[in-house]
């Protein structure tokens, strides 16, 4: 069973629409115990960091996703709810990756939120099995995760680097949307649903 965690966060349904595509059944819960026995979890989300943590914590959402031992994946606000912490409400987050959310620099002339086609690349670990450096894939977003040693993937906005992807033993993340990035998002979630 796949079980897409339902939560204070938008773009679910585009998730559950995805998985239809490509073939798979997945249950749209906010449910620990369903959570807690389903194969593999997919903690999607598009909104904000403090509100979206307030829900997991009120729904003791949080402590169930720490604790779990089958593959996981973040999509966008998931990924960064998985980092410590997060400059978007001054919020403490799921700390599964030890990292700091930050909010793309405004002294740099970015438009934010970067939104659009980039190219992945550094691609590393099982969730990339199917793809290759280069590809495109879209993303949506105000901040960022930096580089580190938990960087699966990464990409550049003008020239501005920083990770795409997060791995951690069970638990992956992307900054990305698999759900929108055509063929090359149906691997990655294939890989995930597949090889994982």
């Amino acid at each position: 069973m796949i079980a897409v965690i339902r939560y204070s966060a938008g773009n679910v349904l585009s998730v559950m629409n995805a998985l239809a595509r490509i073939g798979k059944d997945a249950v749209l819960t906010d449910d620990p115990a369903v959570i807690s026995k389903a194969d593999h979890v997919i903690f999607p989300g598009v909104g904000e960091a403090s509100s979206a943590m307030q829900y997991l914590r009120e729904h003791r959402l949080d402590e169930v996703i720490k604790g779990l031992r089958q593959p996981f994946l973040g999509i966008c606000l998931g990924m960064q709810l998985m980092c410590s912490s997060s400059e978007e409400g001054d919020a403490s987050c799921l700390g599964i990756f030890p990292e700091h959310v930050t909010l793309f620099p405004r002294d740099r002339g970015y438009k934010i939120p970067h939104m659009g086609w980039n190219s992945i690349n550094g691609l590393s670990g099982p969730l990339f099995n199917r793809s290759s450096n280069g590809e495109y894939v879209y993303f949506v977003h105000s901040y960022y995760v930096p580089l580190s040693e938990h960087a699966s993937a990464m990409t550049e906005y003008d020239g501005f680097s920083f990770s795409a992807a997060l791995s951690k033993d069970n638990f992956h993340g992307v900054q990305f949307h698999p759900e929108k990035s055509g063929e090359a998002g149906e691997r990655i979630l294939r890989s995930f649903l597949e090889d994982l």
